[in-house]
């Protein structure tokens, strides 16, 4: 470790500290390291609506600390623009996007045998646990969705030089701007086709000494505080775009996507063909999924547990029958409903206390939503309220609920995994949903239910979404954990259990889903199935799925659906 005596983590609290109402400090990745790639993250650069230009400054892409030092240097050029400046652009910063070789001393070289500072685009494998250049994958994922109008870098050099890539050839020509020509470079790749599958972000690099780097910013803020002189990026547009989409017609989107094939019988299958037809309900005139669910699981209905799922009776295989009390509320076939109490007998523990046969014995959050997907609706469908205090004696006894509000990924493995999360306020959301009114334990249920809310408002990215490893931030923001937590909040205000102190939370989560669901009902950054892991370092490694995904079209479809219904019993 080399002693540069910069730090950063300190300059940029000091900043946050001075405008508190401008700045969030955050992360928006992870070395191998396991360092944080801090960034600055204005109040505006996720609000739609905003007039301000919304600028992102790139730097210390090589790790030098000179080139460290001109970001924090153009940092302070903005403050120093006061008020005037403030008012017309929006400023959120990445001033070191190689922590490690900035503490390395390693210039151009991150330490781990890569380079974040070419090799764009990434290739698409390795998200986001590539083992020598994390950092570019983060980078190109987290900079297109945040979207900003332009990308601002800024190196150290030993004369001034203006270079612009993308339809910013306007201000680049006031500059005195070459056209930017450097091959494998962040901006030239984010300026070019459809980056992330979303559209060009154009981009500025000024290369200069320290003495005219503040000058030469003056002319760029000069010219950005003009109105109009800048507008919103291609990029913002494809998301302002998804963001103008109604749950409801994000829902149709995913239906016709997800819920169309139950092989195996299992969870991240079954919640789709559950969300086709809550999607019904909400859109009587649309199509019904009715006649063709009724085929897909013909062959299941007809048979018996063993030979539905043979040797495979854990909790995510018996909760892809989810579906199975609405499928019988829609056709008026009672087998659909009878086989899921068949399946809630197989939750009933040998001795008073111990775990339910098909949970984990060390009480992992996944059993928490498995029960409570199962065990409530046993219990509706039959008046026996048995099957309820089974899942309610599994969460009572967990134990993994720590003081912080988040939930262990089980009682021996002390960390907070996103999608863990979204599992456990999924299945105490699914408890209190079919859980009678006078229970003896409702009470307790619903507080430790809040409590968990509460601290994951807490823990909420500035983008909207909850992260891979929910209290570390530069963790990856992950799509199920927040539909799963946004269901939960949707859900409790709309039937009562939670209060409207949820509503700002549950809104920006509803955005971070919209914004990532394309037309294709392609996904952005779903977590890949993930058992028990060793460590931190293997959750930062869990593989990032882009595209289609049927875990994640699922919990999207059911956060969608219950978004819809949310908003019209709002109104």
């Amino acid at each position: 470790m080399v002693n540069n005596g910069l730090n950063l983590e300190e300059r940029l609290e000091g900043l946050v500290q001075q405008a508190p109402d401008r700045w969030r400090l955050d992360a928006c990745g992870v070395t191998r390291s396991a360092r944080p790639i801090p960034t600055l993250v204005h109040g505006d650069a996720y609000v739609p609506n905003t007039h301000r230009t919304r600028v992102l400054l790139v730097g210390g892409l090589s790790g030098s600390i000179e080139d460290v030092n001109r970001s924090l240097d153009a940092i302070e050029s903005y403050v120093e623009g006061g008020d005037a400046l403030a008012k017309e652009v929006a400023l959120s910063a990445v001033p070191c996007g190689n922590p490690d070789g900035l503490a390395l001393g390693i210039s151009r070289s991150n330490g781990a045998g890569g380079n974040p500072a070419t090799g764009y685009p990434p290739p698409d494998n390795g998200y986001y646990g590539d083992p020598h250049n994390p950092e570019s994958r983060y980078l190109w994922r987290w900079i297109s969705f945040n979207a900003p109008d332009v990308v601002l870098e800024v190196r150290d050099g030993i004369a001034v030089r203006w270079e612009y890539s993308g339809p910013v050839s306007r201000i680049g020509t006031s500059l005195n701007a070459y056209p930017l020509a450097e091959e494998g470079s962040l901006l030239n790749a984010l300026a070019e086709g459809k980056p992330n599958n979303l559209a060009p972000v154009p981009g500025l690099l000024l290369t200069c000494p320290a003495d005219a780097l503040k000058p030469e910013l003056g002319k760029l803020w000069a010219k950005l505080s003009q109105e109009s002189a800048l507008g919103s990026s291609p990029a913002r547009l494809v998301l302002d775009a998804r963001r103008g989409r109604s749950p409801l017609d994000v829902a149709r989107l995913l239906g016709a996507v997800y819920g169309h094939k139950l092989n195996p019988v299992i969870y991240t299958q079954g919640v789709s063909l559950s969300g086709r037809l809550r999607l019904k309900e909400l859109d009587p005139e649309g199509e019904d999924p009715v006649p063709d669910l009724v085929h897909m699981v013909r062959g299941y209905s007809s048979c018996t547990l063993e030979q539905v799922f043979g040797e495979s009776k854990d909790g995510s295989h018996l909760a892809g029958m989810v579906w199975a009390d609405e499928l019988t509320a829609a056709t008026g076939e009672k087998r659909y409903a009878e086989q899921l109490v068949e399946i809630a007998e197989l939750y009933r523990p040998s001795e008073i206390g111990n775990v339910p046969p098909p949970s984990d014995h060390d009480y992992r959050p996944e059993d928490m939503f498995y029960g409570g997907a199962i065990l409530g609706r046993a219990t509706e469908i039959t008046g026996d309220q048995t099957y309820t205090d089974i899942q309610v004696r599994f969460l009572l006894d967990a134990g993994t609920q720590q003081d912080n509000g988040l939930f262990w990924h089980d009682r021996v493995t002390p960390h907070f995994w996103g999608r863990g999360n979204g599992f456990a306020a999924l299945g105490y959301a699914e408890t209190l949903a079919y859980m009678p009114r006078n229970h003896v334990e409702r009470g307790s249920i619903r507080r430790a239910h809040q409590r968990h809310l509460e601290a994951l408002q807490k823990f909420q990215s500035p983008s909207g979404g909850w992260l891979e490893v929910v209290d570390f931030p530069g963790s990856y923001p992950e799509l199920t954990v927040t539909c799963m937590v946004g269901y939960a909040m949707a859900r409790g205000m709309r039937v009562g259990w939670l209060d409207d102190s949820f509503k700002l939370s549950l809104a920006w989560a509803w955005q971070f889903v919209n914004e990532r669901v394309d037309d294709e009902g392609g996904l952005v950054d779903v977590c890949t199935g993930t058992g028990v892991q060793a460590g931190l370092r293997e959750y930062f490694d869990r593989p990032a799925i882009f595209g289609l995904d049927d875990r994640g079209g699922g919990m999207a479809l059911w956060f969608a659906c219950e978004m819809e219904r949310y908003l019209r019993e709002l109104d």
